[in-house]
C-alpha cells in the first residue's frame, strides 16, 4: 500500500444515505480474482445507463472532478454485504479517502485494509461539508492522518476523527499486516528470547 500522512484534494459530494455495497459495485462484477479494473465499475449502475452510456448527471462522470481523491457520501456509507470489493472499486478508481458521518463496521476494516481512509465526522460537518459544496465545486478538504483531522479549506472549519491505532500505523508507514509485522521482527524475536514462558515450554 502507499503511505499516507496528508492530502489535500477537491471533495466530490455523494449526498445520497444508506448506499450500500452492492450500489458501490454491483455483485455481476464479482467474478474477477485481482483488485485491477473493479473502479471502472465503481457505481456502475448509477454511472451508465441500460446502453452503456455516462449519464450526465452523476457526479462521477462530471470531468470537474476528474482526478478527486476525497469521497463525501451520506451517512451509513458501504452498509449491506461484506464484499472486499467495494473498497477494491474505490481505490482502484482513485480514491484515497471517504467521509461520512457513520460506516458499516465490515466496509470500515475492509477500506482500512485496502489503503482507503474512512473518516467518520460528526453529521453537523459532514452538513456544512455538503453545503459548501453546492456553493462551490471547487471546494479543497485537507485530512491529516497523523493529526487525525478533516478541514474544509478556506473556511476555518476542522474536526478530529477517530482510527485505530494499528490502522494508523500501517496507513502512515504503507504497512499491510505482514509488513507491520516485519517491521517488529526485532521486537518478536527478542520477546521469544526473553519470554519466561516461551522458555518453560520450549
Amino acid at each position: 500500500m502507499e503511505k499516507f500522512t496528508t492530502i489535500v484534494s477537491k471533495a466530490v459530494p455523494l449526498p445520497i444515505e444508506e448506499v450500500d455495497t452492492d450500489q458501490i459495485i454491483p455483485a455481476r462484477f464479482l467474478k474477477a480474482t485481482t483488485k485491477d479494473g473493479f473502479g471502472n465499475n465503481l457505481f456502475r449502475d448509477w454511472r451508465y445507463d441500460d446502453k452503456d452510456q455516462p449519464k450526465a448527471d452523476f457526479i462521477l462522470n462530471d470531468a470537474h472532478y476528474k482526478g478527486s481523491k476525497i469521497l463525501v457520501a451520506g451517512k451509513n456509507f458501504g452498509c449491506g454485504s461484506s464484499r472486499e470489493h467495494a473498497a477494491w472499486a474505490l481505490t482502484d478508481y482513485g480514491f484515497k479517502v471517504v467521509v461520512s458521518s457513520f460506516f458499516a463496521d465490515i466496509f470500515r476494516n475492509n477500506s482500512l485494509n485496502n489503503g482507503l481512509l474512512p473518516v467518520q465526522v460528526s453529521q453537523e460537518f459532514l452538513n456544512a461539508i455538503f453545503e459548501k459544496a453546492k456553493a462551490d465545486n471547487n471546494l479543497e478538504l485537507k485530512v491529516d492522518l497523523v493529526a487525525q483531522t478533516i478541514e474544509i479549506v478556506g473556511h476555518n472549519m476542522s474536526e478530529g476523527f477517530e482510527i485505530n491505532n494499528y490502522k494508523k500505523t500501517c496507513m502512515i508507514n504503507g504497512y499491510d499486516d505482514i509488513d507491520y509485522l516485519l517491521s517488529i521482527k526485532d521486537k518478536i524475536e527478542h520477546y521469544e528470547k526473553t519470554s519466561k514462558y516461551l522458555s518453560i515450554v520450549s
